[in-house]
């Protein structure tokens, strides 16, 4: 099933390529610069780029390798940067500042069991999210995915989100900061979490994307409602393109393994290893609001959110 899906995904690209398009002469922009971020959420780009679908569409997309989308919105504001990869949490998060009106442009991925957990040494008495009690967990980002949906499992477990304290550790510096103490627990993702249990022997004690937390929405192309209504030819042929390769992404794992080293320190061997979560066309608009009532039941963000309005009804 999965090659039969391929197949009609690449006759398509095919016939696009070979005629459809206009060559991007009525498009109000040609050239786009994109936001990424170095995690496997960023593949379809690349699967896109590689498999000619932006050039089809009469488009030329240049990457920037960024950290957190916060700290290029002034770059969104500008225009000096068109569309960027964020976290579901980011976008409510700078929508809910007021920082600037993002729109959900494509969807990439939604958490499957196993790709982000809170972990422990080996020698860790902690064994139950109930023992994180009085205890510190790292997690990359304060108020963030990984204090939510750790805090949802705790709240299972009889805990209130205060009866543990957490602290902003890079994911880059955990596995020493575990190691030296520093910290009792640590939130992590892939290629963290393999690298844990393969240099520290450590030990999951909550699988934060299974159980109250299962199928949240993970990560998202976005863009600002600015630029959506300036630019709805060159929205809709960047749309195709994103959409073409989000659907190779969905059913060919081989794809992504072999973008992930192009544009990211994760060898091939550790990127076919990996847990991924599930790579789809649509969010599951159930899934996006559970989570927007997670961040402001813990007081994340100021108001509850509607995340209907940050789904545009049509791209183009």
């Amino acid at each position: 099933m999965k090659r039969a899906a391929l197949a009609l995904v690449l006759l398509v690209s095919g016939v696009t390529a070979c005629g459809g398009g206009d060559g991007g002469a009525a498009q109000e922009k040609t050239t786009l610069t994109v936001g990424v971020v170095p995690v496997p959420s960023s593949a379809p780009l690349f699967i896109a780029e590689k498999n000619g679908f932006f050039k089809a569409e009469g488009l030329t997309v240049k990457t920037e390798i960024i950290q957190a989308p916060q700290a290029v919105m002034p770059k969104i504001l500008n225009g000096s940067m068109d569309a960027f990869l964020t976290s579901y949490v980011s976008l409510l998060a700078i929508n809910d500042s007021g920082a600037a009106k993002l729109r959900l442009f494509q969807h990439v991925q939604t958490a499957a069991p196993g790709i982000a957990s809170v972990v422990v040494p080996k020698d860790s008495p902690i064994r139950t999210a109930a023992d994180l009690k009085g205890k510190t967990v790292g997690v990359n980002v304060l108020r963030a995915l990984g204090q939510t949906v750790t805090n949802a499992h705790l709240q299972q477990a009889g805990l209130k989100p205060d009866d543990v304290k957490f602290t902003a550790v890079p994911f880059a510096d955990q596995l020493t900061a575990l190691s030296t103490k520093k910290i009792d627990a640590a939130w992590l993702v892939e290629p963290f979490l393999t690298a844990a249990r393969k240099d520290l022997g450590a030990v999951e004690v909550i699988d934060t994307t299974s159980g109250p937390t299962a199928g949240l929405p993970l990560d998202a192309w976005g863009v600002s409602e600015e630029w959506l209504t300036k630019n709805p030819k060159t929205a809709a042929a960047f749309h195709r393109a994103l959409a073409k390769a989000q659907q190779i992404a969905s059913a060919d794992r081989n794809a992504i393994n072999a973008v992930i080293p192009t544009y990211t320190q994760i060898p091939a061997a550790a990127a076919s290893a990996m847990k991924l979560g599930e790579f789809s066309a649509e969010v599951d608009k159930a899934s996006f609001q559970k989570l927007a009532d997670l961040l402001h039941g813990y007081g994340y963000l100021k108001a509850k959110p509607d995340v209907t309005t940050m789904i545009p009804s049509k791209i183009g």
